[in-house]
């Protein structure tokens, strides 16, 4: 008896599971144990066949040749310097991450929920670059091309606002302090070790005060994330 109820348990939630996919994805996915692991974090799966790294470095290389095309042909005469920095605008960790939670891949990925550090992380935007190439893999390279471009550069990326955002954040808080007689410096607040990786705390201090910290797992992503806050925070 007990293991009828576990099965139907099982099926529902694979159901459930399905059902939420489907949402995200718009279309039925043929392997969807493929999207499980594309949506499974190292901090529940430790296995390189498990989790989702290996279709995240997939994925990153897909979304990278998806954006140049698109780009390529929005912009036939623009040169190689703006449509680089075009594409940067686009893949940046932060951007990636909050269009990954606006599409709602919170909510179906597997990862350690009791891990308060992994929920303020860019984890969700890796997840999404995972995503990308399990579609890749399921789908082939046009289907792909064509869903990243209507699923998620349509309706979350604004080219034109993007065109005048400054790409770098720390280089807009460093011109302010410079021409306002600042010192601001970015200082690494804490450092340890979290499921088997490094977990940086940055913080922005301007004329020795703290403005803003931020978590990452590198020191560049953290430090960006920190810049951001200080900007929001002085109104910039």
């Amino acid at each position: 008896m007990q293991f009828i109820k576990n099965f139907f348990k099982g099926r529902n939630k694979n159901l459930e599971f399905k059902k939420q996919l489907n949402n995200v994805l718009g279309f039925t996915p043929g392997d969807v144990a493929l999207y499980k692991t594309a949506l499974s974090h190292r901090s529940v799966r430790e296995g390189a066949d498990e989790n989702n790294e290996r279709l995240e470095f997939l994925g990153d290389a897909v979304l990278s040749s998806v954006v140049a095309h698109y780009l390529f042909r929005k912009y036939p005469y623009k040169g190689e310097g703006f449509l680089t920095e075009m594409r940067s605008k686009m893949v940046n960790r932060q951007k990636l991450n909050d269009i990954a939670l606006k599409m709602g891949l919170k909510k179906i990925t597997f990862y350690n929920k009791f891990d308060n550090s992994l929920k303020i992380s860019q984890i969700f935007g890796n997840t999404l670059e995972a995503l990308i190439g399990a579609v890749f893999l399921d789908k082939g390279y046009s289907i792909t091309q064509k869903w990243v471009e209507q699923s998620v550069i349509m309706p979350y990326l604004f080219i034109d606002d993007l065109e005048v955002i400054e790409i770098n954040i720390k280089n807009k808080l460093y011109g302010w302090a410079n021409k306002n007689g600042k010192a601001l410096e970015f200082e690494t607040l804490d450092e340890k070790f979290e499921n088997g990786r490094r977990l940086f705390t940055i913080g922005a201090t301007v004329d020795g005060k703290l403005i803003a910290e931020a978590k990452g797992y590198n020191k560049k992503d953290a430090s960006q994330i920190a810049a951001q806050l200080a900007v929001d925070k002085l109104g910039l």
